[in-house]
């Protein structure tokens, strides 16, 4: 959203940006495109809090109306290679044979960010790249303190030091050079202490020389800065110039009152205890979910290997090709092996309800669309909606055929996965998150 509306619609950027894309399908790519709220969204929501103080859920419904009105304008921007309709709920499957799909705001609580990874889940994209005029930072762990950080705010200081957002005018230092205009840059994200270091104590008005390709290696991420395509850094000469319009630095959000209203709805939270207590109990939540997450993951792995269940594979390339519109025969090459292991675990799956008689009545069903959908409003940080709008939510979801049969169907992968937890002898050990995440790194 800040790359689309910066202070105005980008009309360079969005002409730059379209022939990368299509140049990039061309190639027999395809692309999901999340767009954000930017400006319009920040501009909207500012003055309506001028008028009236607005719950969270009323900031973020502005916010997701925002996202789909820049989502249209890029949706027809690429009209003739994208999918016909704007997609809002980014874990619903999605037909098409377009080779760009547009996407935009889901639920209040929720980031065009996270709905990107939602998306990207749905389609099995394998690569998420988030492009973003960076408005706040926040630390990747949802720690006690860390969480004050993502409701901060970057402010205007005097001058610069090492971590500071840097904004100006920036060209390259030779005649006829790269000029890109109100451009911003993050002295953290700088890669090159001595580069970085030339920027200190530097004010509003100063201009700067410094090596650009040393500061920002990674070509992509230069290329967006310059605005310029990624195979035209190369031609790019080393030394640019800055002159600063603003140096501002990241602070986050006092622990307070309006802390707690903000994270968990108005008097919800009325302590620092009471709040440092949730934030634990979300995390732990949230652990012991991921934690679920990766024995199903090694459960599923190791019965499919022992199982040696034999595919014919051939036919089932051709079938999968002829029954899905999205998929070429190419394509089929690349990703065949995680269809693999989905039939053989189908046929697992089969075998184990039959035999140890597992079933999944209404009632159960019902109740598990309720958890899903009350964890999900949890997840965006709605905590205090009434379980009747959640009942209906998951109602609603359970009208849809398609929903339905998807949620039956991981039901009954929870019941299983509970089955084996139960037979097998399990071996419990406390481990730090680091640990953890690289045995999922292990993983892929």
């Amino acid at each position: 959203g800040s790359l689309i509306v910066p202070e105005k619609i980008d009309v360079s950027f969005l002409k730059k940006f379209k022939k990368m894309i299509i140049d990039y399908i061309k190639k027999g790519n395809r692309v999901a495109l999340m767009c954000g709220g930017g400006r319009t969204a920040r501009a909207y929501i500012n003055e309506a809090n001028k008028v009236k103080k607005l719950s969270n859920v009323n900031n973020d419904m502005i916010g997701i109306m925002a996202t789909r009105l820049n989502a249209e304008l890029v949706r027809a921007i690429f009209s003739e290679y994208a999918h016909n309709e704007v997609v809002y709920d980014p874990t619903k499957k999605i037909k098409t044979k377009k080779k760009i799909i547009i996407g935009a705001g889901y639920l209040p609580g929720c980031s065009t960010d996270k709905d990107a990874v939602l998306l990207a889940k749905t389609i099995g994209a394998k690569t998420v790249i988030n492009l973003t005029n960076v408005d706040y930072v926040y630390d990747k762990d949802p720690k006690y303190h860390e969480v004050a950080k993502k409701f901060g705010e970057l402010k205007p200081v005097e001058k610069a030091s090492n971590d500071e957002l840097i904004k100006g005018n920036l060209k390259e230092d030779i005649e006829d050079g790269v000029i890109v205009e109100e451009a911003s840059m993050s002295l953290d994200m700088m890669k090159d202490e001595k580069q970085k270091k030339l920027f200190a104590g530097k004010k509003v008005g100063d201009k700067v020389i410094f090596d650009i390709k040393k500061s920002f290696p990674n070509d992509t991420e230069l290329a967006a800065m310059l605005k310029i395509e990624k195979d035209q850094v190369q031609d790019v000469s080393d030394n640019f110039e800055i002159e600063i319009m603003e140096v501002l630095k990241f602070e986050k959000h006092e622990v307070n009152q309006e802390l707690f209203d903000k994270v968990y709805g108005v008097g919800i939270v009325k302590s620092e205890e009471e709040f440092k207590a949730k934030v634990i109990e979300e995390l732990k939540m949230n652990y012991e979910r991921e934690s679920n997450y990766k024995f199903a993951i090694d459960a599923k792995d190791y019965i499919i290997r022992r199982a040696k269940i034999e595919l014919p594979a051939e036919f089932l390339k051709r079938w999968i090709v002829a029954t899905n519109e999205n998929i070429t025969t190419e394509s089929i090459e690349e990703d065949f092996k995680n269809y693999e292991d989905e039939f053989r675990w189908q046929l697992v799956k089969n075998k184990l309800v039959a035999a140890y008689e597992i079933s999944v009545s209404e009632e159960e069903l019902f109740e598990y669309a309720f958890i899903l959908s009350k964890n999900q409003f949890l997840q965006y940080g709605l905590t205090n909606i009434p379980d009747e709008h959640i009942e209906n939510y998951a109602k609603e979801q359970l009208e849809k055929p398609e929903e339905a049969r998807r949620l039956r169907e991981q039901k009954f992968d929870d019941k299983i996965i509970a089955f084996m937890k139960e037979t097998v002898k399990l071996d419990k050990k406390n481990i730090t998150m680091d640990k953890f995440r690289k045995l999922f790194e292990a993983d892929k």
